[in-house]
Parts: structure tokens; C-alpha cells; sequence
């Protein structure tokens, strides 16, 4: 006989109602009673089988729940048996309701706990040390998951074996060292946090280049040094032409000269 969703009264193999008080109503259909879930809601039940990936649960509405094993704890679960036996009762919330394929996914965490994606690097929480690990402690703080906190993590000194310096069922305060959001880890530490480094003093601008600083470090290109080149060739063959045109001149005038004393003899003799 089923363990009803209200603990009120059985039904038999063949549908009919056993035990019905009166005054109490007819049971609805499993459908129907499915569709009464919520997302969320605390449900009460009975663990009628476990698995390697799980345990069901009869709440009471025809069809059992299913609570996978990563739904069972806050932490890594090895074995369904750990946590849950056949017959036990448990209290759980409704994860997921597909009425399509008629399934209940169940959780015994509570949905209630701060979401991973809530937490943030650097903030401070409390919360208590539940289980020690070789490598460290593992730390409920409120959150859909336990934190990590990591031996290397417990304090500026070494430390061999975390039971040095915590043990389970300790209440620490700790901070947010690291969130994996996609790993659904946290990690914590209890070391203080390090002063955050100044900020170094910014370096004074340097001087515009005066025009002639930035002619005499401006690199020319292959096309300015032929320009360059061409203009200077050009300058040297106008330096020689006037100069020809110079000595040109010059000649004709010692020339006219010559001539002007040549004729003033020539007058003075006759």
C-alpha cells in the first residue's frame, strides 16, 4: 500500500479506496496530483529503492520521485547508501515536474541556500566545517554547495594535516577566495587579505619635440633621399652655370676695357 502525499488513507490494487475516513474526499488521479507540485515545494516521504545513480521516494501521489545522487548532499556522494536507506524517511523539495513523461526529480538540498552564481571572490562568510579531507576541509556556508577549503589555505604558516586547525562541526569565518560557476566549486581561505599595492605615481609626460628636434629625428624615406639627392644635383649645376655666366661677364669687361684704353692711346698719339 502507498504512503499517500497527505498520510490520510490507502488505495488497493484494484483502484478502489481502503481505510477512507469520513468526511476525507475521494483521492484524485496521480496526474492530477502531480500537477499540485511546484517547483520548490518541501515534500515528506519514503525511500523505496536506491540505485547507483540514486534513490526513489514515495510521496504519496501514485508515481515516486527521484532524488539523482548529486541531489542527495551538498557534497560529493559515493555511494546512494551513505547518505539514504530503503524505508527511511526523508524530507525533500521538488526540483523539476515533467508531466509529459510523468517523472519528479527531487532534491534533499534546500533550495533555499544561496546560488553559486550569488557568490563573488572576496566576500566574507561564516560556516561550518562539516568533513575533513587529506587536502583540507569542507565547509557548509549556506550555499547549494559545500565550499573547499584547501590546506594550503588555513593560515600564513604550513600546515601539515587540517585537523591542526580545524575539525568538524567548528564554525569559522573565511573568504571567498575563487567561484567556478561551470564546476559548481568554491574555494575559500582563512589567510588576511593582502594589502592592495599603491598605485605607481604616474610618469610625467615628456616634452613635445621641438620642429627641429623632429627634423633631426625624422628618418627619410627612399623617395625623399632621391628627391634629396636630385635637388642637390640640380643646385650644383645652377651654382656652376652662374658662375660660367660670372666669368662670361668678367671677360667682356676686361675685354671692353682693353678695348676703351686702345682707342684712348690711339687719340692721344695722333
Amino acid at each position: 500500500m502507498n504512503t499517500l502525499f497527505h498520510g490520510e488513507q490507502g488505495v488497493s490494487r484494484s483502484g478502489t479506496v481502503e481505510g477512507r475516513r469520513a468526511g476525507v474526499p475521494p483521492l484524485q488521479k496521480p496526474g492530477a496530483l502531480a500537477e499540485q507540485l511546484s517547483r520548490g515545494q518541501r515534500v515528506e516521504g519514503t525511500v523505496t529503492k536506491i540505485t547507483e545513480f540514486g534513490a526513489f521516494v514515495d510521496i504519496g501521489i501514485g508515481r515516486d520521485g527521484m532524488i539523482h545522487i548529486t541531489e542527495l548532499s551538498l557534497g560529493p556522494v559515493e555511494k546512494v547508501s551513505d547518505v539514504v536507506q530503503e524505508g527511511q524517511q526523508v524530507v525533500a523539495w521538488v526540483k523539476e515536474v515533467n508531466l509529459k513523461k510523468n517523472r519528479i526529480s527531487l532534491t534533499l538540498v534546500d533550495p533555499n541556500r544561496k546560488k553559486i552564481r550569488d557568490l563573488s571572490a572576496g566576500m566574507v562568510v561564516k560556516g561550518t566545517v562539516t568533513r575533513l579531507a587529506p587536502y583540507g576541509a569542507f565547509v557548509d556556508i549556506g550555499a547549494e554547495r559545500e565550499a573547499m577549503l584547501h590546506v594550503k589555505e588555513m593560515g600564513t604558516e604550513y600546515v601539515k594535516n587540517p585537523g591542526q586547525v580545524v575539525k568538524p562541526g567548528d564554525v569559522i569565518e573565511a573568504r571567498i577566495l575563487a567561484v567556478d560557476k561551470r564546476r559548481r566549486r568554491i574555494d575559500l581561505t582563512m589567510k588576511p587579505e593582502e594589502p592592495a599595492e599603491p598605485e605607481p605615481a604616474p610618469e610625467p609626460a615628456a616634452a613635445e619635440p621641438s620642429p627641429t628636434q623632429q627634423e633631426e629625428e625624422h628618418i627619410p624615406t627612399i623617395m625623399e633621399l632621391a628627391l634629396r639627392e636630385a635637388l642637390e644635383r640640380q643646385q650644383q649645376r645652377e651654382r656652376k652655370a652662374r658662375k660660367r655666366k660670372e666669368q662670361a661677364e668678367a671677360g667682356d669687361n676686361e675685354y671692353e676695357e682693353l678695348l676703351s684704353r686702345t682707342l684712348e692711346l690711339h687719340r692721344q698719339n695722333s
